[in-house]
């Protein structure tokens, strides 16, 4: 029998306990699910940050632990975790990300907010290009990043991506390091901020890297949010360099009620809604992970200590 712990909150597992119990057995595994196992007994573990488990020093015969989040970051430097770790990478979140990421790209290339906030009765046309003309750049292409930039490169726009090392993504100009990173901000009419959160990354779009981007520029951030330093992006919103800025993700969750985002003219803030992890579709990943395990193959979407992702 296999021990699998849910490390989770109750109504995590509430939510992913019964499909998860579903996909063990279509895939023909032999599993306990529990809460309350020895830590010396359990095989897997399903884990998320909120559970309040963090010190994983005697779980002695753990093959893996298996995160229901696509972000590891809150785990991926704790040094009792010596098991292989993999995250999230849930075909349910990437649609769901990949279709927020769309609309508001398609809400900024097309000035939809002209309309639909307008308070007035003024007859006034106004026509965007088409999308070959609008230059849009992804930051990170791992697998939420490399749909995002697939799907607006299928829309029509004129796509770039960057990453810190090399990508190659059919139909993407991909671009990557330093000399990368300049190329990309300097071509950036909207930027979609999609990288993991990693200590190269923190408040990687500061003034410096804000000021290369063309002046009118849109930041959508449905990725991190210590990606951002807030008072490098208030500032240039203030200034006009950067015109507006729709942020799904805060350093802070949820965005303290002070907080200038929700009050500011040119910044529209979501409460961290662009993609959820489906438990319809995440335990299939789950379940897979652990007969990969059983089998001795590799696991899918394993964490790389060294890259924090």
């Amino acid at each position: 029998m296999i021990r699998v712990l849910i490390a989770t909150t109750q109504a995590e597992r509430e939510r992913f306990g019964p499909p998860l119990e579903a996909a063990l057995a279509q895939a023909g595994l032999k599993a306990a699910l529990g809460t309350e196992f020895a830590p010396e007994e359990v095989d897997y573990i399903v884990y998320t940050p909120t559970s309040g488990l963090a010190d994983f020093s005697a779980f002695i015969q753990t093959k893996a632990v298996l995160s229901l989040w696509a972000g590891v970051e809150r785990i991926v430097g704790n040094e009792t975790l010596t098991m292989p770790l993999t995250r999230m990478v849930d075909p349910g979140l990437t649609a769901g990300m990949v279709e927020w990421v769309a609309g508001h790209v398609l809400r900024y290339h097309l000035d939809t907010d002209i309309d639909v906030c307008r308070s007035d009765a003024r007859w006034e046309k106004h026509l965007a290009p088409l999308a070959p003309e609008r230059s849009v750049v992804v930051f990170g292409l791992g697998a939420l990043g490399a749909a995002a930039a697939q799907t607006l490169a299928g829309l029509g726009f004129d796509v770039s991506g960057w990453s810190r090392s090399a990508k190659d993504i059919p139909g993407i100009k991909c671009l990557h390091g330093d000399a990368g990173l300049a190329q990309a901000l300097s071509r950036a009419e909207i930027a979609v901020l999609l990288l993991p959160d990693t200590p190269d990354t923190t408040n990687l779009f500061n003034a410096q890297t804000l000021a290369q981007m063309p002046r009118g520029t849109r930041i959508i951030n449905p990725g991190r949010g210590p990606l951002i330093d807030d008072d490098a992006l208030l500032l240039a919103l203030a200034e006009g360099h950067i015109a507006h800025a729709t942020l799904d993700v805060f350093r802070v969750e949820p965005l303290p009620e002070a907080h200038p985002y929700w009050a500011h003219p040119n910044v529209t803030v979501t409460p961290h809604i662009a993609a959820e992890t489906r438990a319809s579709s995440a335990t299939w990943v789950i379940a897979e992970n652990i007969r990969r395990g059983e089998a001795g193959e590799p696991f899918l979407h394993l964490v790389d200590r060294t890259l924090g992702y």
